[in-house]
């Protein structure tokens, strides 16, 4: 009879045992590098609002906040291969099946120290959901990346957003989550763009007064889809432009006017 009780005993712990790994099994981390601080408002946004733990990588040798200096830094540790050092990390990836990854987009793609980190570490059998910041976009091509790095993660693309509208964050980090099941919530779907159709001059003067301060060119809008909601005019120009080479380039410019607003570019997307 103790015996039988005994038994019992070590099966109930056992069981308990088991149920505390698979919970700690199916955390949530927001794992990110920040260079300026704008993909740290990001992370902890996000954190705050999935209830999920959060970690950051560091370089061992900082980069300066400087936008020139760290250009000048990235394009010499480029040409000659330097892989740029990090801090060891302060969790055990181990505990997590769902990882928000975010970083800067720095010549397309993810920052250097995010490059170390997936090139050190495996996300294997996780779910790796991206988010970045950046001028005018990349984090399609940035995503893109993550998954070929990572080839046994289930990588999704997720939020993005323009250092200039760093503000937006919040708000747009709860429509993304609950729209994609992240979090529980209820919100209006946003509507259908209407088919592209060639640009007025109505239409252009919207696309030069949201990019024409841009301090790169991003090209002439051929073609225009739009939708509203919640007040908000979105329009989605198709695009036109020449490389230095003389390539012609295309690529995709969300435009938004807030009601009671200015217009403003959320990102461009790319295609060559």
């Amino acid at each position: 009879m103790k015996f039988r009780l005994f038994a019992i005993a070590a099966l109930a712990v056992a069981a308990l045992c088991s149920c505390s790994a698979s919970a700690e099994k199916g955390k949530t981390l927001v794992l990110y590098y920040s260079q300026t601080g704008a993909t740290k408002v990001v992370a902890e946004e996000l954190q705050r609002q999935l209830g999920a733990d959060i970690a950051s990588i560091e370089a061992v040798e900082p980069y300066d906040a400087d936008y020139a200096a760290t250009v000048q830094r990235w394009r010499q540790e480029r040409e000659v291969g330097v892989k740029v050092a990090i801090q060891p990390l302060a969790v055990n990836l181990d505990q997590y099946d769902t990882v928000f990854l975010g970083f800067p987009i720095w010549g397309g793609t993810y920052a250097s120290p995010m490059a170390t980190f997936l090139a050190d570490n495996s996300l294997a059998g996780k779910t790796v959901v991206t988010f970045a910041t950046f001028g005018s976009g990349g984090i399609d091509s940035a995503t893109a990346d993550v998954a070929k790095t990572q080839p046994d993660a289930t990588v999704i693309k997720g939020y993005g957003v323009r250092n200039a509208r760093i503000e937006r964050a919040a708000t747009e980090i709860a429509r993304f989550l609950i729209e994609n099941g992240y979090v529980d919530g209820e919100i209006t779907p946003l509507p259908e763009y209407s088919e592209a159709v060639p640009v007025t001059a109505e239409d252009v003067a919207v696309f030069d007064a949201a990019c024409g301060s841009y301090k790169f060119p991003l090209g002439t809008p051929v073609t225009v889809a739009k939708r509203s909601y919640d007040g908000t005019e979105d329009f989605r120009f198709d695009v036109k432009s020449q490389m230095p080479d003389g390539r012609e380039s295309s690529s995709t410019i969300n435009v938004v006017v807030p009601q009671g607003g200015t217009p403003e570019f959320t990102q461009v997307v790319r295609s060559f």
